[in-house]
C-alpha cells in the first residue's frame, strides 16, 4: 500500500440494504453529551472508607489537620543538630555522644545537648532541638556511647517536617475521583473514616435471539452459548457500576417487551445485545419505538466493528442496542457506553486539577505509542477500532501488531492488549506509522 492510497476522500455510509444514514462518531458523541446533560445525576450515599475502593467521591475532600503533625525520621540513624556534623568526613569525622534514644510510639519531651545525639528509627518523632537525622550508614561506632559521623547532614535532612505531606485545609481529592488504594491510605492517616460517594449506576443487560442458550447448557444444532452477557456484565462491573442480568429472550416481541419494561423500571441504563440489524427477526427497533420516549436517537454508527448500534432514551435513561457479535458488542461498549456510564456514575474524566468534567463524553487518553507492524485499510467516513498486540522489538521499541478476525471471533480480543483507532478521515495506516494504543478496560485512565 502506498501513502498516496490514504488520501482523504468522502465515502457514503451505506447499510446492508444500500441505505445511507450511519451517523459519524462526532455526531453520536454529541447525542451522548445531550443524554448526559439531561440526566439528573447519581444519588449520594455515605459509606465506610474501607468499602470505598473503586467508588467515586461525591464531594471534594480537604485535610482536617496537618500530616504529619510532628516531624519524623525517614531513616534509621541518629537525631542531631545539623550544625554538629558540618565538615565531617571519613578522614576527619565529627564526634557525638549518644545520650538517649527515641522510642517508637512515644513523644520525646527533651532532646540531646549540643554535640550529643539520640538513636532514632524510621518513623520516630524528632526530639526537641534536633533538625536532622544522620543515616546509620554515615556513622561508625567509636566506643561506649561515642559515635563518629563521616558525612555531614543539612538541616531537614532525612526527616519529614510537620505538614510536609499535607497542610490543613488542602484539597486532597476532587469530587468525581475514583478512590485508589493510595487515596484510602492517606485518608486513613487523616482520620477520614466515612466518605460521601455517588451511588453505583444500575445497568440492566438483556441477551436476545432464538439461537442463544445459557453458557451452562450444551447447545443443540443451530444454537450457540451466550458470550455477551458474561462479557458485558464484567465490563459494567469493571467500571464500578452494578450489572443486572435480565436473561435471554427469544425473537418474540412479547417476551422482549416484558423484560425491557422491567429493566426500564429498575435500572439507570439498559443494554441489550442482538436484535439491532436489519432483518425480520430483529425486534430492537420495534420494541424501543413502543416503550421509550423520546425514543430512538441513533440507529447505525459509522464505526467498525459496531455499526448496527441503536441509541435510545426513555426520559433520562439511556438505552443501547448492541450488535450480537461479541467483538462488535465489546467495541461498542468501549467506545460508546463506557464514557456515558462513567458520567452517570459521577466520574471525572481527568485527574488534572485544572480540568473539569464539562466535556465528559470523550475517548480516553491512549496508554502507549507504538510502531504499527503492518498496513491497514479503512473506509473513509468510518472510524475503525483495531485490536492490537503489544510487543518489544529487538531494538527495545514498542510495536503494535493487529490481531485480525471476524466480529464473532472473541479470541481476537483475548489475544490483544488494546485498540488503535483509525479516524474517519483516513483510508488506512501504513506499516511503520506511530499509533496511539488505547486500553478501554482500565477506569483509572479516565
Amino acid at each position: 500500500m502506498n501513502k498516496s492510497d490514504h488520501h482523504t476522500a468522502p465515502a457514503p455510509n451505506l447499510d446492508m440494504l444500500g441505505r445511507s444514514g450511519a451517523a459519524p462518531l462526532a455526531e453520536v458523541f454529541e447525542v451522548l453529551k445531550r443524554l448526559m446533560a439531561a440526566h439528573p445525576g447519581p444519588a449520594v450515599e455515605e459509606i465506610e472508607a474501607d468499602e470505598a475502593l473503586g467508588r467515586i467521591s461525591a464531594q471534594p475532600l480537604y485535610a482536617p489537620e496537618e500530616l504529619p503533625v510532628h516531624p519524623r525520621s525517614v531513616m534509621d540513624g541518629y537525631a542531631v543538630r545539623a550544625a554538629d556534623t558540618y565538615g565531617a568526613s571519613a578522614n576527619l569525622p565529627a564526634y557525638l555522644t549518644i545520650s538517649g534514644e527515641v522510642k517508637m510510639g512515644e513523644m520525646p519531651t527533651a532532646g540531646p545537648a549540643p554535640t550529643e545525639c539520640y538513636r532514632i528509627a524510621t518513623g520516630g518523632l524528632l526530639p526537641p532541638g534536633c533538625d536532622a537525622v544522620v543515616m546509620l550508614e554515615h556513622t561508625v561506632p567509636a566506643g561506649d556511647n561515642l559515635l563518629e559521623v563521616v558525612k555531614p547532614v543539612a538541616p531537614g535532612g532525612n526527616i519529614i517536617a510537620r505538614g510536609d505531606d499535607v497542610q490543613t485545609g488542602e484539597e486532597l481529592l476532587p469530587a468525581g475521583h475514583r478512590f485508589r488504594p493510595c487515596d484510602l491510605g492517606l485518608l486513613a492517616g487523616l482520620g477520614l473514616g466515612r466518605l460521601q460517594v455517588f451511588a453505583r449506576p444500575r445497568v440492566g443487560i438483556i441477551s436476545t435471539g432464538d439461537e442463544i442458550v445459557p453458557p451452562e447448557q450444551t447447545p443443540p444444532p443451530g444454537k450457540i452459548r451466550d458470550m455477551n452477557m458474561a462479557g458485558l456484565l464484567a465490563m459494567v462491573q469493571s467500571q464500578g457500576a452494578v450489572g443486572i442480568n435480565y436473561g435471554i429472550v427469544g425473537d418474540r416481541e412479547d417476551d422482549f417487551v416484558a423484560q425491557m419494561q422491567q429493566a426500564l423500571a429498575e435500572c439507570d441504563l439498559i443494554m441489550f445485545s442482538g436484535g439491532t440489524s436489519v432483518g425480520v427477526g430483529d425486534l430492537g427497533e420495534r420494541v424501543l419505538g413502543k416503550l421509550t420516549s423520546p425514543g430512538i436517537l441513533i440507529h447505525g454508527v459509522a464505526v467498525k466493528p459496531g455499526k448496527p448500534v441503536i441509541i435510545a432514551a426513555h426520559g433520562p435513561k439511556p438505552v443501547f442496542g448492541l450488535p450480537g457479535h461479541p467483538v462488535s458488542a465489546a467495541a461498542s461498549f468501549a467506545l460508546l457506553v463506557r464514557p456515558l456510564l462513567a458520567g452517570l456514575g459521577g466520574r471525572r474524566h481527568s485527574i488534572t486539577p485544572t480540568e473539569t468534567a464539562a466535556d465528559p463524553i470523550r475517548i480516553p487518553s491512549p496508554v502507549a505509542t507504538a510502531t504499527l507492524q503492518r498496513n491497514l485499510n479503512s473506509a473513509a467516513g468510518r472510524t475503525d477500532l483495531v485490536p492490537v498486540k503489544l510487543q518489544t522489538s529487538p531494538t527495545g521499541d514498542l510495536v503494535a501488531t493487529p490481531v485480525l478476525g471476524k466480529s464473532s471471533a472473541l479470541s481476537t480480543l483475548v489475544r490483544a492488549h488494546g485498540w488503535i483507532i483509525i479516524d474517519a478521515h483516513r483510508q488506512g495506516l501504513d506499516s511503520g506509522s506511530q499509533v496511539a494504543v488505547y486500553n478501554f478496560d482500565t477506569p483509572d485512565l479516565w
